[in-house]
């Protein structure tokens, strides 16, 4: 069986993991926090000390973790997973890193001789574990058919859209969409609060309309139960809308929307609502 290596195993990594699994791939696991990888033991995953040991004999690697830092120490050599690739290997990051970590860890790849594939993915953590993520795949078309098999175990689409960067630029774009669309739900709903008036009348509204949406639905849902699960954490929200913003001035772009709502997200994270899903800013709002 062909074997996948998965670093990073946290909200996203983990059920990507299962999938993979499922789709029996030999999958080892390693995440920063031992517990985390050792918990899919029980699903069959193989558990490893360090990145490294992780990547020896894979096929290819799959980086899902938080930030670029933490991503590039899991890769480079002495115990990152670059130093046992083999060669012919693919490194997929489906992670979102923003620009410059997505080129700084194109370069590293490019250092070691290893293939380079740039695939976030769209998606949190209930379509990841159906298996139903979008993955926005860019990078050698020599390396496609590497990672067509473990893209089609974790999503439900892949679309290629160029030469490894443009899935994370693509990744930027639809995330200032869906920052812009929860902090505007949750404003609309906190203004229907202090105007006396059922935030689920404004969902009623656009209900079956052009303004209609299932993820308004969704995380109106949650903000008016006051219950924030996290499927897509409030502090990665925040740290995506800081690359959203830093990526914007790269291409002379001030985006003002984008500013703001890293300002509330980055407030919210400072109350203490930072583990929470995005749908927290809500509470932020209000004082909570």
């Amino acid at each position: 069986m062909t074997t996948v290596a998965v670093l990073g195993t946290g909200l996203m990594g983990a059920p990507m993991a299962r999938n993979l699994l499922a789709a029996d791939f030999t999958v080892r696991v390693w995440n920063r926090t031992e517990e985390k990888a050792r918990a899919l033991a029980r699903d069959g995953a193989e558990p490893a000390a360090t990145p490294a040991a992780a990547a020896a004999d894979a096929a290819v690697v799959v980086t899902m973790l938080s930030d670029a830092e933490a991503t590039l120490a899991a890769m480079r050599p002495p115990d990152g997973a670059l130093a046992r690739l083999p060669a012919g290997a693919v490194w997929a990051q489906m992670g979102t890193l923003g620009l410059e970590g997505t080129e700084a860890c194109a370069a590293l790849a490019a250092e070691h001789g290893a293939a380079f594939v740039d695939a976030p993915v769209l998606g949190t953590k209930q379509p990841a574990e159906q298996g139903a993520l979008v993955v926005l795949a860019s990078g050698p078309d020599e390396a496609r058919d590497a990672v067509a098999p473990v893209f089609d175990a974790v999503g439900a689409r892949t679309l290629w859209v160029g030469e490894a960067g443009a899935g994370t630029r693509l990744k930027l774009v639809a995330n200032t969409w869906v920052l812009a669309l929860v902090e505007g739900l949750a404003e609309s709903f906190a203004l229907a609060e202090r105007f006396g008036l059922d935030p689920q009348a404004f969902l009623d509204a656009i209900a079956g309309g052009p303004l209609d949406s299932s993820y308004a639905k969704l995380k109106g849902g949650a903000m008016m139960a006051r219950e924030f699960p996290p499927a897509f954490p409030l502090r990665l929200a925040a740290k995506d809308a800081r690359l959203i913003v830093d990526a914007g001035r790269t291409t002379g772009l001030e985006l003002a929307l984008v500013q703001a709502v890293a300002v509330q997200f980055a407030a919210g994270v400072e109350r203490g609502h930072g583990d929470e899903d995005l749908a927290a800013t809500f509470a932020t709002l209000l004082g909570d």
